[in-house]
């Protein structure tokens, strides 16, 4: 008679011995799990030397855990900072340029004060000044030497008003408009102004040279005493100008006298006084003319 195929367990001893034992060792462990749940709730330290064995088995695989991360966190942490890097040098950079810009504005502000201190410091009480003014713009290449100034008659300016900056004499007015003037410089051949030596008083007068120098030349002809560094200042004469202004200093004698440099040149200076006439028969003259100008302006058609 043929074997049955049938596999079930029920015609098969030795598999109904394995399916029992698996019952059994599934309900002794979660007998065990149970018991183990319980033990460790009511005494939590029962299986504290199964966590230390357990942590001492896990140590090497955590330390190389550990290191791998570090050493990735630093790979992206090295990263960051060279990117971060990059925006803080952009950022330190806009910061110095901004600190740059302010301190050229301080200074620039630090120079502006001490150019109004040293205005400050010319004017005299007694002599009140026509008008402080920028000078803004000269001739220096051509042959004829002229400057403007934001002032005109609108503040008082006029033709034949002396105007000086804080180290010495620039020129007079010989045109003003509404809001801006022309000035006649020291340095033009036909602006001649007379000076004396601040030293002594040896009177001279000073006369510009058409290639922007001055000469210094003496009244008296004789033996030449000039030296170079004497210092002159205007002298009074003609009542045009204050005296004491300083005018030229002397570089290299001559025969009649010396050529000089500018006492205050124009392109060193931004602000400038105007200042009446010395004299009151100056001023009147001067207001004479202005007037016999205007006069001639409207008669003409």
């Amino acid at each position: 008679m043929a074997r049955s195929q049938d596999r079930r367990p029920g015609y098969s001893r030795r598999a109904q011995y394995g399916v029992f034992t698996g019952y059994v060792i599934a309900i002794l462990g979660v007998v065990a799990g149970v018991v183990v749940l319980v033990v460790s709730l009511i005494n939590p330290d029962a299986f504290s030397f199964a966590r230390s064995a357990a942590a001492e088995v896990a140590r090497p695989m955590g330390k190389a855990g550990a290191a791998g991360r570090a050493g990735g966190q630093g790979v992206f942490a090295a990263v960051g900072a060279y990117f971060k890097a990059g925006q803080q040098n952009a950022e330190l950079r806009r910061e110095v340029e901004a600190a740059r810009a302010q301190a050229i504005s301080a200074q620039a502000l630090a120079d502006e004060n001490r150019r109004l201190k040293a205005l400050l410091g010319i004017v005299e009480p007694a002599r009140k000044p026509v008008a402080t003014a920028h000078l803004i713009g000269s001739t220096a290449e051509s042959t004829r030497r002229f400057a403007v100034i934001d002032a005109g008659f609108a503040d008082g300016v006029r033709a034949g008003q002396p105007v000086r900056a804080a180290s010495g004499l620039i020129g007079r007015v010989i045109e003003a408009g509404p809001r801006t003037a022309r000035v006649l410089l020291i340095t033009d051949p036909d602006n001649v102004v007379p000076v004396r030596r601040a030293s002594d008083g040896l009177s001279a007068f000073v006369q510009g040279a058409s290639d922007g120098r001055i000469d210094i030349r003496l009244i008296n002809m004789g033996v030449n005493p000039i030296k170079a560094g004497d210092v002159f200042v205007t002298s009074g004469s003609g009542g045009l100008y204050p005296p004491g202004i300083p005018v030229a200093v002397a570089t290299s004698a001559h025969r009649d006298g010396a050529t000089g440099h500018l006492a205050a040149d124009p392109a060193d200076h931004v602000y400038v006084v105007v200042e009446q006439a010395f004299s009151p028969q100056a001023r009147a003259d001067l207001e004479r003319l202005i007037e016999d100008g205007a006069k001639t302006a409207v008669d003409v058609p």
